[in-house]
């Protein structure tokens, strides 16, 4: 916005490794602090590494997309039907041994929604994109060393409606697109070379909100091998207390878990390690964990004079529960906490460790340019950055379960959350939601407070009431350490209503009535909880709503709301009210209020849909950042065609008074009321604006903005420098135009291409909240002089990934990110294969068959079934049996041939194609056989006829695979 003293007195980058955050410096250009410099706090601490005896593997990589739904075949005859009913046995899309080779393979997370178009026939509020349904497959091969152990798959999130099946097996049924699924497939496994099958079936056209949500696998999926007796998943539960007398204790719980065929002797024990890795409190309890259900240890850790965790100075401890069985360290999980006291004061506000703290917040949605809901763990790193650069201390999850990740960054960088509950409904699959929210979230120091719900039509009714009691006792029996909210916007002072079941009561748009509410009900806490939703578009200072642009200058309120300046003068002027947090701190997709076609997202952010800032940013900065002077000036000073014409100027700062000054000529000097802040109509000449703020009558600050000439250069400015190379570390790099002087065109609207090395692109964007290019491929618009590109590495890169930009007429630019190695673990990718399984197996008959033999339709006795991998044994009399299956090779073997790989068979057999026969093995010992399978459209029969020796083992010992030849 200009080259005052802004984001870059401080600019820092943020390295991620696996295991530790450390903060790098890096150097940046005048004037561009906004384009991703970190703030926060000063103080970084060591992260202790800590590695646990269980595994939890990522299990993003190699995945099979299908967009569009598969109908499953319809189900014909005796034995279709009565195998249809059966574990394991799934048909179409969800058999292990449908043929997805032509489909998409890619990596998660995963948006197919903002991939697609925009349709004027699509639901707006989703941002006119159409949703719809889809399939994701993987293969999973397992060790044989996993057996005995306990094995969970967690989908961090679906969107939004999803059925999983594991083997051929439903394993979970999911109705929310923001919370995780955490399953068990111990019971359904399969070990070596017998593959595993996960499929996932997503229908996103059903709708929990009326924002964007998109579609897919959009969070990230976990692999977790944990011991037979191991800590359940969310399993531990470290919450710290002070006691009336001011002494810290550390209770800690720990949920046991165990698969074993019999109840077992554990001991459990709780390490608490200190910002700087030392251990500080210790202790030690027997429990027992019973077989095939769940147990608890519980003790209590003192710890004296904790480092306390706050906005300023977020210090993490480190929590090490460990399992002990036998003198055998079994499992182990290691979770973060923080020391801190929360009060909610009826008249003065909120305290955090006893002092009184203005919650300045913002609410967010979790969609980001480029990426849809899809976002990279560094992402929310970067968003949180860009939140508390603006100057505010609290963020609203609006209005579901963020991402974990999410979470993570907000303990680290000392921002506040309150963690929202999605689907108001206390019955039991919708209370199961939210038990599952607190479960998860509830060890976080950043989250402060629980809100059940957000502006429902029921909140002024007895219902209301009794639905939110019934959930607030919910909350409680998980965690009584922090107060529950609801966000209301009507309905406070009907006779029963949800403030009577609440902790603290939200309002949203209410500031008419904070003062006869706190009149009638002195002692019950206030807070703002949604405020504002004023109308900006980035780079915009005239309105025009015929091409549905809003000025950026805070003089567009909606309908229900306020001006960024008046909605915070009625929170600061007001000590009993706590704080307020802004509709919204970034923009979104859908919702383009006030407007419809062609807006496709949101114009109430205080910073567009790339984090790039607007006005608003800077005067909440000014009004909430009281450590150190600030001054910018608004709007840009390059307006070609305007000469002479009076263009409103605003100055953004916390000084007492401010001069401003026009190619050297003194305008005026203004003293500055810090919820309006000062402003000049001035006469546009081009030339340089610079304004100059006086705290006590001495110059403490200036910013300075000029004239731009037509652009003639791009630049490339990264978040972060540094890398690492797991496949999954990302970055937004930002796209300007300059022009001869160096300087940014703030009108430059021009289009851009871009090629990269040793990465890929994964968005584009530009915050333009009407227009509708593509926000994947290689090339953006700038839009008012910005573009956003976000790069990603590939997994097991190093060395050096470069972006370069060109457009027409402009020199180039290009920037340089060091990759390092990364450490991400990660399940290797599976090659998808046939695995053929579920053979039907005769009867040993004295008499060799014929190999075309089968059962009937509708026996289910005489031929019984038979996986591979497991022997069978003959009678003292031996003869001869037959194994039998149909199925339907992949594309690419039934294009073009492959081979049947038997793994083990034990025994003398003759392998038989379609009634043909292509192999034979003539000796008893268990060994290999290859078979070729030539090329033919459609389903194949394979029979296998055996020569079962008396009194000896026979069968297929192992995996059968059918592959393409070499």
């Amino acid at each position: 916005m200009n080259e005052s003293n802004g984001l870059n007195l401080n600019r820092r980058r943020f390295l991620w490794t696996s295991s530790a955050v450390a903060l790098v410096a890096a150097g940046g250009a005048p004037g561009l602090a906004w384009a991703g410099a970190a703030v926060g706090p000063e103080r970084s601490y060591p992260r202790p590494q800590l590695k646990a005896p269980g595994e939890r593997l990522s299990l993003d990589q190699g995945w099979r997309f299908h967009l569009g739904d598969i109908a499953f075949p319809k189900i014909r005859g005796h034995g279709w039907s009565y195998g249809n009913a059966k574990a394991g046995n799934a048909g179409g899309a969800a058999s292990p041994e449908y043929d997805d080779s032509d489909w998409r393979e890619l990596d998660l997370p995963h948006d197919w929604v903002v991939e697609g178009p925009f349709d004027k026939d699509e639901n707006l509020s989703q941002g006119y994109r159409p949703r719809g349904k889809a399939w994701y497959r993987r293969a999973l091969r397992l060790d044989p060393t996993d057996r005995g152990k306990h094995l969970s798959i967690e989908f961090g999130a679906i969107a939004t409606h999803a059925t999983v099946w594991f083997n051929g097996s439903v394993v979970a049924h999911n109705w929310s697109g923001y919370n995780a699924l955490q399953i068990d497939i111990t019971p359904f496994a399969r070990y070596g070379d017998e593959l595993n099958s996960i499929v996932v079936r997503v229908d996103a056209d059903p709708m929990e909100g009326w924002w964007y949500e998109g579609g897919g696998i959009y969070r990230h999926v976990w692999l977790t091998k944990r011991a037979a007796v191991h800590i359940a998943d969310d399993g531990v539960h470290a919450d710290p207390r002070r006691d009336g007398e001011g002494r810290w204790t550390l209770p800690v719980v720990a949920t046991l878990g165990n698969i074993g065929p019999k109840a077992e002797a554990v001991e459990v024990e709780a390490q608490l390690v200190d910002p700087w890795g030392k251990v500080v409190g210790a202790g030690r309890v027997a429990a027992e964990a019973p077989s095939l259900d769940q147990g608890e240890a519980r003790l209590v850790l003192d710890v004296a004079a904790p480092r306390l965790w706050s906005v300023d100075d977020p210090a993490l401890y480190t929590v090490r529960t460990r399992v002990w069985q036998a003198g055998k360290l079994v499992d182990e999980a290691i979770t973060s906490t923080g020391f801190r006291t929360l009060r909610f004061d009826a008249a003065q506000g909120f305290f955090l460790n006893d002092r009184p703290l203005k919650i300045q917040g913002v609410c967010l949605h979790q969609d980001h340019a480029g990426v849809g809901v899809a976002v990279p763990d560094s992402l929310w790193d970067f968003r949180l950055r860009r939140i508390k650069a603006m100057g505010a201390n609290a963020v609203r999850c609006a209005h579901n379960a963020p991402a974990p990740e999410m979470l993570e960054a907000a303990d680290r960088l000392g921002v506040l959350i309150l963690d929202e509950n999605r689907n108001f409904n206390p019955s039991p699959d919708y209370m199961r939601q939210l038990e599952w929210l607190i479960r998860r979230d509830r060890n976080h120091p950043s989250i402060f407070l629980w809100s059940v719900f957000n502006e429902e039509p029921m909140q002024g009714t007895e219902a209301g009431y009794q639905m939110v009691r019934r959930m607030v006792a919910a909350v409680k029996r998980l965690d009584d350490s922090r107060p529950v909210t609801a966000a209301m916007n009507f309905g406070m002072f009907n006779p029963i209503n949800v403030s009577q079941a609440v902790d603290v009561v939200g309002f949203n748009y209410q500031p008419d009535k904070y003062d006869r509410f706190h009149a009638e009900h002195p002692n019950l806490p206030l807070m703002s909880s949604e405020d504002t939703s004023a109308f900006m578009t980035r780079g915009e200072w005239f309105t025009d709503r015929a091409r549905n642009i809003l000025a950026e200058n805070d003089e567009e309120p909606s309908s229900w709301g306020n001006t960024h300046r008046k909605a915070w003068e009625e929170i600061a002027k007001r000590p009993f009210v706590a704080g307020a947090f802004v509709w919204t701190g970034i923009d979104y997709r859908g919702e383009p209020t006030p407007f419809e076609w062609p807006s496709a997202s949101s114009f109430f952010g205080a910073m567009d849909l790339c984090g790039f800032p607007k006005m608003a940013f800077f005067l909440h900065r000014a009004q909430w950042v009281k450590d150190r002077p600030l001054l910018d000036l608004a709007p840009h000073w390059t307006w070609p065609g305007r000469e002479g014409q009076p263009i409103k100027v605003m100055a953004l700062t916390n000084a007492e008074a401010v001069e401003l000054r026009l190619n050297g000529r003194l305008i005026s000097r203004q003293t500055v009321d810090p919820y309006v802040m000062p402003s000049w109509t001035v006469p546009y000449s081009p030339g340089r604006l610079e304004a100059i703020g006086y705290i006590g009558g001495r110059p403490v600050s200036k910013a300075i903005v000029e004239t731009a000439g037509p652009p003639v250069a791009l630049r490339l400015t990264p978040d972060r420098t540094v890398l690492a190379g797991d496949g999954a570390d990302a970055a937004p790099i930002t796209v300007e135009a300059l022009d001869k002087a160096g300087r940014p065109v703030p009108t430059a609207n021009l289009p851009v291409t871009f090629e990269i090395d040793n990465g890929r692109i994964i968005g584009l964007g530009n915050g333009d909240p009407n227009c509708h290019e593509s926000e994947k491929g290689n090339a953006r618009s700038l839009f008012n002089g910005l573009a956003q590109v976000i790069v990603q590495t590939d997994r097991g890169s190093t060395g050096v990934l470069r972006l370069r930009a060109s457009a027409p007429g402009l020199k180039a630019a290009q920037t340089a990110l060091s990759v390092q190695p990364g450490t991400r673990l990660a399940e290797p990718r599976t090659p998808p294969v046939s695995i053929l399984s579920d053979w039907r197996l005769s009867p040993i008959v004295k008499v060799r068959p014929d190999a075309s033999t089968k059962p009937a339709d509708n026996d289910m006795n005489s031929w019984g079934w038979a996986n591979p991998g497991a022997l069978q044994d003959a009678d003292s009399e031996g003869g001869f049996v037959l194994y039998r299956l149909t199925f339907t090779p992949r594309g690419t073997v039934r294009r073009a041939g492959g081979k049947l790989v038997f793994g083990r068979l034990t025994g003398p057999a003759e392998v038989y194609v379609d009634g043909v026969m292509v192999a034979t093995k003539t000796d008893a010992a268990p060994g290999p056989l290859t078979a070729p399978l030539s090329a033919k459209e459609g389903e194949r029969t394979v029979a296998v006829l055996m020569t079962a020796l008396p009194g000896k083992p026979f069968g297929m010992g192992a995996a059968v695979i059918a592959e393409e030849r070499d």
